[in-house]
């Protein structure tokens, strides 16, 4: 498997592997490096992407700077490879929201994590990294968002995940490619808590959504969160009334 960096923002960095083994045309596991006075990684990837990751972001800095370990979730290609970069970086930190370090982060590092109240913002020298609560959107408990104040870079997690191996960046539309991905995996929690969620993303306005899972947006992307909030509050009314979904 090839692990491809592209610049998706000023200082922003997107790792992609692609994987055609997982769905009907494959897909992609992405992490973002943002490269800052205090380095900071989202999404580690799974044990077995660390020798990939690590060389990706050496490329850039050395793999010791790494300052903050941050994903959406706790889930192995989210943060399977975390305690790995706490032991190649001596001075990270994995940072999260309270409730994702109260149940799991605080007994899984090897290291305790820097615990970030909704909306509390991380100064890493020369940009503002704000952390958004956000859970079960789109699933677990303790599932969040990071928002670039600088460069206005939401790193949307596992939120307008798509199938295959797009490009990079995109302008295209992902709304429709992201309803594809559901109907196949039904990764996200059917609940009110998902638009309402979108729905305070979009109000930040962001002009790129960095995707764990496909290409990642640059353009309007608080229509493109307005608009997928909506296909899921039409799904959610068709669950209630038993009518087929659009």
């Amino acid at each position: 498997m090839e692990t491809r960096t592209d610049e998706i923002a000023d200082g922003i960095y997107r790792f992609s592997t692609f994987v055609p083994e997982v769905g009907p045309t494959g897909f992609t596991f992405n992490q973002f490096f943002v490269d800052a006075a205090e380095p900071l990684l989202f999404h580690t990837g799974m044990r077995a992407l660390f020798p990939a990751v690590s060389a990706a972001i050496a490329r850039i800095r050395p793999v010791e700077e790494l300052r903050w370990i941050t994903f959406g979730h706790v889930e192995a290609d989210e943060c399977g490879a975390m305690n790995l970069f706490l032991a190649a970086a001596p001075r990270a930190q994995v940072a999260h929201g309270v409730v994702g370090c109260e149940v799991s982060i605080d007994d899984l590092a090897d290291r305790l994590p820097r615990r970030l109240a909704d909306d509390e913002v991380i100064d890493v020298g020369d940009r503002r990294i704000q952390h958004l609560d956000t859970p079960h959107a789109p699933h677990n408990w303790e599932a969040r968002v990071l928002y670039d104040q600088t460069t206005n870079v939401l790193f949307c997690g596992d939120l307008m995940t798509q199938l295959g191996n797009g490009p990079a960046l995109t302008d295209a539309d992902l709304v429709g490619p992201a309803a594809v991905a559901e109907d196949l995996f039904h990764a996200t929690s059917l609940g009110p808590a998902v638009p309402a969620a979108l729905r305070r993303l979009a109000d930040l306005r962001p002009t790129t959504l960095a995707v764990m899972h496909g290409s990642s947006f640059t353009g309007n992307g608080e229509t493109a969160l307005r608009d997928l909030a909506s296909v899921y509050d039409e799904r959610i009314a068709a669950d209630r009334t038993g009518a087929p979904r659009a």
